[in-house]
């Protein structure tokens, strides 16, 4: 006599449906000595109910006038506990993957980003992997773990966007660099590098609207300047002028 699924949460509420023979006047459904609650007789050889609280392994049997089935093994599943995630923000276009330990996770089936669902991989109870859904906006959401046991929040993550160049100012200085400019865009506050030329320049976020940033040494002329973050790279074409020093 099999039953699907033979695992749910100590809470109880799992749904779960019963298969055999001479079902269709199913009196009782037990787990343990507990009673199952909303017994349908679906057909002579099928019965579902919801299964009550308890923990660790019981039996359900199955009673109708003819007397009581033997019992079938249900596992009682205790709720998921998050202990940490690898990769707290990435891209709002999602794509990348998380790694979310903890325990009681080998019964996973979803974890929810903001209310948008993902199918994890299960790598032990210790460790699912999970690629980022899309996100709505931009902006912190909350991190959900479902497994047969239940559901278990408490993690942010934060969903980040591509950064935009509006203006580099100054435009120009000395190709020995050092000189202090100002970026101004959009998405800036989780920058993670700023190049001019290619070359990194040390940069200090003043906020999600503007970057301070020193330049390094370049060769004469026009450069790309480029700011990078986990979302994309915003490059503003020829922004910044390498003017050589006289000579005498």
């Amino acid at each position: 006599m099999p039953i699907s699924p033979n695992q749910g949460s100590t809470g109880g509420g799992t749904l779960v449906t019963i298969t055999g023979t001479n079902l269709s006047n199913t009196t009782a459904v037990r787990f343990g000595n507990k009673l199952a609650t909303n017994v349908t007789n679906v057909s002579p050889t099928q019965v579902t109910a919801v299964s009550p609280s308890g923990t660790g392994v019981v039996g359900v049997t199955v009673t109708t006038p003819g007397g009581t089935s033997n019992p079938v093994p249900f596992f009682y599943v205790g709720p998921p506990f998050k202990s940490g995630l690898d990769v707290t923000s990435g891209p709002l276009a999602g794509g990348n993957t998380v790694t979310i330990s903890g325990t009681g996770l080998s019964t996973a089936n979803n974890v929810s980003f903001g209310g948008v669902n993902a199918v994890p991989t299960v790598v032990s109870d210790s460790t699912i992997t999970v690629t980022v859904p899309a996100g709505v906006a931009p902006g912190p959401v909350p991190v959900s773990v479902t497994t047969a046991g239940g559901t278990n929040n408490g993690f942010t993550y934060t969903y980040i966007d591509s950064p935009t160049i509006v203006s580099v100012v100054p435009s120009s200085g000395p190709t020995s660099g050092g000189t202090a400019v100002t970026i101004t865009g959009t998405n800036l506050d989780s920058t993670e590098s700023v190049t001019f030329g290619g070359n990194p320049a040390p940069f200090s976020v003043i906020s999600p609207t503007t970057l301070s940033a020193v330049t390094p040494p370049g060769a004469e002329g026009l450069v790309d300047v480029e700011v990078t973050n986990p979302a994309g790279t915003a490059t503003a074409t020829d922004a910044f002028e390498y003017v050589a020093g006289p000579g005498i």
